[in-house]
């Protein structure tokens, strides 16, 4: 609805403003060429004033005022009848078809004259008697030049163009959205899918080792740990998918023993996937900062999973650092994975952007928006190289 008002609101303003830019270009030109006829009339004046000296030069007149004349003209006796044989032209820029004849000529001249002045008022040319008093001899009837006159569709041309730029911005806008969304419902049932098949695959796992443990309890009790453990987990994803949307709940949490509990989840479970990965995390001293621990154990979790995947059948190691400064802790994972091309760089944080089958759909963009919107952090790929690795990082503020 935000985009439909902002496009209403440009739209009206491009409207509004070209007609008003362009109106006045017109204005400033119809004044101009109206000031160009009255000086045609008070050159015309003049010369009815010298006729007793044949001597006067009116070139001048002619070269300066009478050749600037680019718009229809007919000069006229004081009753509107055309002079066709007066000094300077009765008429400029009026085309008159040669196969007519002499009536039709001056009737065509007569209807000519009635156009114009619906556009512009006449100019009277003045001539003073021995009385000394103005008189009427003459009228200047005259219209638009063609760039007023094309100037003055141009708004309608600006509004169609204007109109035409909302349309296609509005319906590429709406298809936008409507691909995001899709993009977001696909990517959500492959990250629920992607966070199920783990303690899922793992259960199925422990069922089956528990089934040949049966003669030793104390076996099945570790075992029966483990399926505890798993179906917890069960439990967190589904808080976590209902804590999307809804203002999470921070707590002051030691970080290293948050990311440690993630690693040893993953420690135990490695071996069932077949994967040749070696989780190296230094010791850490203990760093507390205002967490929700579901969440951002998701993140974790997510960033371990990528690069498990990027790993692929290859021997592999994914690193998790930890560095302490001052203001801000930087969290960096790093894998020696496949890497990330250059073109899918710039795509990664999409919703439902993935280069796999399954999964991986809304991971990275969902942990970005927890790092970012839920606990005001930072979440980059700070490098990677196509088969040497990728290393994420994780900036959280003190």
């Amino acid at each position: 609805m935000n985009i439909k008002f902002s496009l209403l609101i440009l739209a009206v303003i491009i409207t509004a403003s070209t007609f008003y830019y362009t109106q006045n270009l017109v204005n400033e030109l119809e004044d101009s060429e109206k000031e160009i006829v009255q000086l045609y009339a008070n050159s015309l004046e003049f010369i009815a004033g010298s006729t007793s000296n044949s001597n006067e030069d009116f070139t001048f007149i002619f070269e300066n005022i009478i050749k600037r004349i680019n718009f229809p003209l007919i000069l006229t006796d004081k009753d509107s009848n055309p002079l066709l044989n007066s000094t300077g032209s009765g008429l400029k820029n009026i085309e008159i078809d040669s196969t007519l004849s002499e009536s039709d000529v001056k009737k065509f001249i007569k209807e000519k004259i009635q156009e114009l002045k619906k556009i512009n008022a006449p100019i009277d040319v003045l001539y003073t008697d021995v009385r000394g008093n103005e008189q009427i001899f003459g009228k200047i009837y005259f219209g638009n030049s063609n760039i007023i006159q094309k100037l003055q569709y141009y708004p309608f041309l600006q509004i169609l163009f204007a109109f035409f730029f909302i349309t296609i911005a509005y319906i590429s806008f709406s298809y936008l959205k409507k691909t995001e969304q899709s993009n977001i419902w696909v990517g959500m049932a492959k990250e629920i899918a992607h966070q199920l098949g783990t303690p899922i695959s793992s259960l199925m796992g422990w069922t089956e080792l528990l089934k040949l443990k049966l003669s030793k309890p104390n076996e099945v009790l570790n075992v029966a740990h483990e399926m505890e453990s798993d179906l917890s987990r069960l439990n967190k994803i589904t808080n976590r998918f209902s804590k999307i949307g809804s203002k999470p709940n921070l707590k002051d949490k030691n970080l290293v023993e948050v990311i440690a509990s993630v690693l040893l989840y993953f420690e135990k479970r490695l071996p069932q996937t077949g994967k040749d990965v070696t989780l190296i995390f230094p010791e850490n001293p203990p760093i507390n900062l205002m967490l929700n621990p579901e969440l951002f154990e998701w993140v974790i979790e997510n960033l371990l999973k990528n690069a498990i995947d990027a790993i692929g059948n290859r021997k592999g190691k994914i690193k998790i650092s930890i560095k302490e400064t001052e203001k801000q802790v930087e969290i960096e994972v790093a894998d020696n994975g496949k890497g990330i091309s250059n073109k899918n760089k710039k795509d990664i944080f999409k919703p439902g952007y993935s280069t796999k089958s399954r999964g991986w759909g809304l991971g990275l963009s969902l942990s970005k928006r927890i790092i970012e919107d839920y606990h005001q952090g930072k979440l980059l790929l700070k490098n990677s190289i196509v088969d040497e690795g990728t290393t994420f990082q994780i900036i959280m503020k003190k």
